[in-house]
């Protein structure tokens, strides 16, 4: 059994499709999308539309909840620009749009072949705006886990692709379809990488494996689609792709 899992799609149309492509190559039984899925890229509407077609499960993410609660973006950042985006964004999204995000999971457990399970959310187990990577303290990493267990259990959020032994347990990230970082933005401005990013998980009779793929992405069509739009992120996302 494969499951596909992609997660901070952030509006980037060109990148889901590019990595759709390379699922289908790929081969899965289930594709799961881990949050993140309209804000900050220039068609957030193509994206939902394209995932709704899919019909796969999604996992509602921070920047999904904030375009079902416009308050929400206040408790996670002031940055003018984000901010601007995100409110870009939602002035956009039909109400059909918006009804469709509020259907998407907190978290979501899959049962695998060979008695293995998965467990899947957007940030950590117990909120989607924490950030769990590969530095974060083992004792950190029980209370962010919430009490939950599963032989793979995998999340989004930071962009940045991991693959992390934790107590037995494999901790996953599948890094970032739509706006993939070079490292840990930590309130930095990031730098992001000319490809879209996403995780396979396989369960057999010969156990679990997870794969951490990424696909090179068209740079000038990125540029280009960027360039095209009014979000206020356009011109710094033209520059990153330069």
């Amino acid at each position: 059994m494969r499951v596909a899992l992609v997660s901070d799609l952030h509006g980037n149309e060109i990148a889901l499709e590019a990595v759709l492509a390379d699922v289908a190559r790929h081969g899965a039984d289930q594709i799961v999308c881990l949050g993140d899925t309209a804000t900050l890229g220039p068609r957030p509407g193509a994206v939902l539309a394209r995932l709704r077609d899919l019909g796969c499960p999604c996992i509602l993410g921070n920047h999904d909840a904030f375009m079902l609660d416009p308050a929400l973006i206040h408790t996670y950042t002031e940055a003018p620009i984000i901010v601007q985006a995100v409110e870009w964004c939602r002035a956009r999204l039909s109400a059909a749009e918006r009804a469709f995000i509020a259907t998407f999971l907190p978290t979501l457990e899959i049962s695998l072949d060979a008695g293995a399970g998965l467990f899947l959310f957007h940030g950590t187990p117990r909120s989607h705006m924490e950030d769990l990577l590969c530095t974060t303290p083992a004792e950190q990493v029980d209370e962010m886990l919430a009490g939950r267990s599963a032989t793979v259990m995998a999340g989004g959020h930071t962009h940045i692709q991991m693959l992390r032994q934790h107590k037995g347990l494999l901790l996953v990230n599948p890094g970032s379809v739509g706006l993939a970082f070079r490292e840990h933005v930590a309130g930095k401005t990031p730098v992001l990488m000319g490809h879209a990013e996403w995780a396979c998980v396989e369960a057999g009779p010969g156990g679990v494996d997870v794969q951490l793929r990424r696909v090179t992405l068209d740079r000038a069509a990125l540029r280009a689609a960027a360039a095209a739009t009014d979000n206020p992120l356009g011109p710094m996302l033209a520059a990153q792709y330069a």
